[in-house]
């Protein structure tokens, strides 16, 4: 047991992180295999039971529970994540290469407009609160935020790093990791304004992102750690340890269970037993190259794209290069 102490207001927080032993009783339970070749990040389970995950030119649609393919999106070069607003029946894709956002009705896969981003859009988020879409620009180091029903660009928010992931509370704030700053931003979604700059030492790295509204905490997917925090005030809970190789992080609001997606082949899976109390239940072993992640939360299912790789020398330098054909989605329960 490890018990890490904080400071507030005069009083003294105890948060404690137990370490168990593997024992988190999931596992892959199928395997949903794309033939077609290409790389790939987010990935997305959207409404009517579909499953879109970003593949290089394109978004390939899987029914979530046979792995059967209902259809695709063409023409997102560069492609990185995927976000929906169901009151209009509308998907937006992230086009990494093109600059631009695809927004497509999900019920037909007709593609409908492009709107113009920041450089290199990476992640991108359907905002409820603010009935606003949210791209985070990695090379232009912002955020672009356009009205889904006009089209028309209302924000472009300087975030002084490159942003990854964006959650919002659903009362007002974005909370953006900034992953080349160790740092989460808080954003105003009403005046489009950065607010506070909260560091994540000793946490370094952050990618993916998922929140507890109810508990209020972020959980930041860092390097080896995932770090939690009180977003109220922005301190830092606790740091936990996870695999290496982490890109995604997602939350189960009915469980309370954490999963963190690592590159090294494995699922962390951390269970929230209370705002100040964290257990870590185990690794789960996926595939090397497993390292983003979403969840269907109602059948608590989670989907991890991933692919095979070609041996590499000793001491080759880089990143294996994938085998063709071979790149498929795990499905975790």
């Amino acid at each position: 047991m490890n018990k890490i102490f904080f400071a507030s207001l005069g009083a003294i927080l105890l948060t404690t992180v137990l370490y168990a032993q593997p024992n988190s009783n999931f596992k892959i339970v199928k395997t949903f295999h794309i033939k077609s070749d290409g790389g790939w990040d987010y990935i997305a389970v959207g409404p009517g039971n579909k499953l879109y995950v970003s593949h290089g030119t394109q978004v390939n649609i899987l029914d979530k529970n046979s792995g059967d393919s209902l259809g695709v999106i063409l023409n997102t070069t560069g492609v990185h994540g995927i976000a929906f607003d169901e009151k209009n029946g509308k998907g937006f894709t992230s086009n990494g290469k093109l600059n631009n956002v695809t927004v497509f009705d999900y019920k037909t896969n007709k593609e409908l407009t492009h709107v113009a981003t920041g450089e290199n859009p990476d992640a991108i988020m359907y905002d409820a609160y603010s009935k606003m879409v949210v791209t985070c620009n990695g090379r232009s180091k912002d955020l672009t935020v356009f009205d889904p029903e006009s089209y028309k660009i209302v924000a472009a928010i300087p975030v002084g790093g490159k942003p990854e992931t964006a959650v919002s509370d659903d009362n007002g704030k974005w909370f953006v990791n900034v992953e080349d700053k160790n740092e989460i931003v808080q954003v105003n979604s009403k005046t489009f304004v950065v607010e506070k700059h909260w560091p994540l030492s000793p946490a370094e790295g952050p990618t993916g992102l998922a929140i507890d509204k109810n508990s209020k905490r972020l959980f930041a997917g860092c390097d080896k750690k995932l770090a939690i925090l009180d977003y109220t005030n922005g301190k830092i809970i606790a740091t936990v340890p996870i695999g290496d190789g982490c890109d995604g992080v997602a939350f189960d609001n009915k469980s309370k269970n954490i999963f963190t997606s690592n590159g090294e082949g494995t699922m962390t899976v951390i269970k929230e037993e209370s705002p100040i109390k964290f257990t870590v239940i185990g690794n789960v072993a996926t595939k090397r190259s497993a390292r983003t992640i979403a969840i269907d939360e109602p059948s608590q299912t989670m989907y991890l794209p991933a692919a095979e790789y070609e041996a590499q020398a000793s001491g080759a330098q880089g990143r294996p290069k994938a085998v063709p054909g071979s790149f498929q989605i795990l499905v975790i329960k």
